[in-house]
């Protein structure tokens, strides 16, 4: 694979991140919307949000078997456009099956490709020798923040679900078709042999086996990555509330929460990739993780709304390193069965998402909401007694240690 390869294999896997990003924040933001188009009751909603992750793992459960067959970038290939129309799907139907098809694609898609585009992070991240996991994920929270903006302006001017999708979806189809030419697994830049090895020669990761699948040792990671969405998922349903209902904010204060944590998540990944390089995956996650639970500890204090915004501009800047650092760490971890560890680690992505609200939501009305921001807090904690899962790790460049010799790529 040639320098200029991997450039542009890099743009167009963080177009796809960014295209995703923008796909769904307009689905969970019009998600109203949707109730009022298809006249979903209260009661029924809540299954079909439930369904969607659900879906969503096993589509990544279905890719780990599938990218054994066919490379991860023919799956992301066709995932990314499924996802899409199944967006516009979601718009343009009128009868309750309508919607409940669409979803169930977008599930499954979802799952494929957020799997799919993380096993190719990892891949080119090999092949940079440097960390560059965390940028891709940057682009997503651009990508979110983009669509949530759409989104609230479809609102604000009242326009159709499909008048809302049907524009965007015509610009980020072919956009995501053909920036997948360029897709690549960055393998054959790599340097690894069948024996997992980094371009110097060392063993990529302890507890590899050859490269076999060992749940057990993938364990750790998987806890972290699902105490991670525990937390995205408390500030994503929960930051309104808890601002107007528990410190007093008005209505449009308490929008303001949500918006600085996608905000300060975004900036956070942006640099994030330079902190691993100069202190490592361990110490930066180590970092995060503590800075995520003093952010919940300030909200589950904070006498006011705007230290509790405090809080949850904490929080952003916390929890943006924990999750593509875990992915990251799952391909260092099995470095001959990466693709299948990214796929396995992935569902708990959805773990998280369907257990957070409703964790803290049910404390919330039996206890109290300052009291329910305690358990993410502890739960993100839990990330310290794991954080040496994020290592063994590649020489960090830049302080003190030589670099393997692999093409400078940019």
């Amino acid at each position: 694979m040639t320098d200029a390869g991997l450039r542009h294999g890099r743009a167009s896997l963080g177009l796809s991140f960014g295209v995703q990003g923008v796909a769904f924040a307009l689905l969970v933001t019009r998600i109203p919307a949707i109730q009022d188009q298809y006249g979903i009751s209260d009661g029924l909603l809540p299954v079909f949000l439930a369904a969607v992750p659900i879906l969503a793992g096993a589509g990544s459960v279905a890719t780990e078997k599938v990218v054994a067959r066919v490379r991860p970038s023919v799956v992301l290939r066709w995932a990314q456009p499924l996802v899409l129309l199944a967006l516009l799907g979601v718009g343009a139907g009128r009868e309750m099956w309508h919607v409940a098809v669409a979803l169930g694609v977008f599930g499954l898609a979802v799952g494929a490709l957020d799997a799919s585009m993380n096993m190719l992070g990892v891949s080119l991240q090999r092949a940079y020798a440097r960390s560059i996991m965390t940028g891709f994920h940057a682009a997503y929270s651009l990508g979110g923040i983009a669509g949530a903006s759409l989104a609230w302006a479809g609102a604000r001017w009242e326009l159709s679900l499909l008048a809302s999708y049907l524009p965007v979806v015509a610009v980020l189809l072919p956009a995501a078709l053909i920036g997948s030419r360029w897709y690549t697994e960055g393998k054959g830049a790599e340097g690894k042999g069948a024996e997992g090895k980094r371009p110097d020669g060392t063993e990529a990761g302890a507890g590899s086996a050859g490269g076999a699948l060992s749940f057990k040792l993938l364990l750790p990671l998987c806890l972290i990555m699902t105490f991670a969405y525990i937390g995205d998922s408390t500030v994503s349903n929960w930051s309104a509330k808890y601002l107007q209902d528990v410190l007093g904010s008005s209505e449009q204060l308490a929008t303001v929460p949500y918006n600085l944590y996608m905000v300060t998540t975004l900036l956070g990944r942006s640099v994030g990739d330079l902190g691993v390089r100069r202190f490592g995956a361990v110490a930066v996650v180590r970092g995060g993780s503590l800075l995520a639970a003093g952010g919940f500890a300030v909200v589950a204090v904070a006498p006011g709304a705007w230290v509790g915004m405090l809080g949850f501009t904490m929080l952003g800047f916390g929890l943006c390193v924990i999750v593509p650092q875990a992915f990251a760490a799952a391909g260092r971890m099995f470095p001959g069965n990466s693709d299948a560890a990214v796929a396995r680690l992935n569902i708990f992505n959805y773990v998280g998402f369907l257990v957070g609200s409703p964790l803290v939501g049910a404390l919330g009305d039996a206890w109290s909401y300052r009291g329910a921001m305690l358990v993410p807090m502890v739960l993100v904690l839990a990330t310290l007694v794991y954080a040496r899962a994020f290592g063994p790790e590649p020489a960090r460049y830049g302080g003190g240690h030589e670099r393997p010799r692999t093409a400078d790529v940019g």
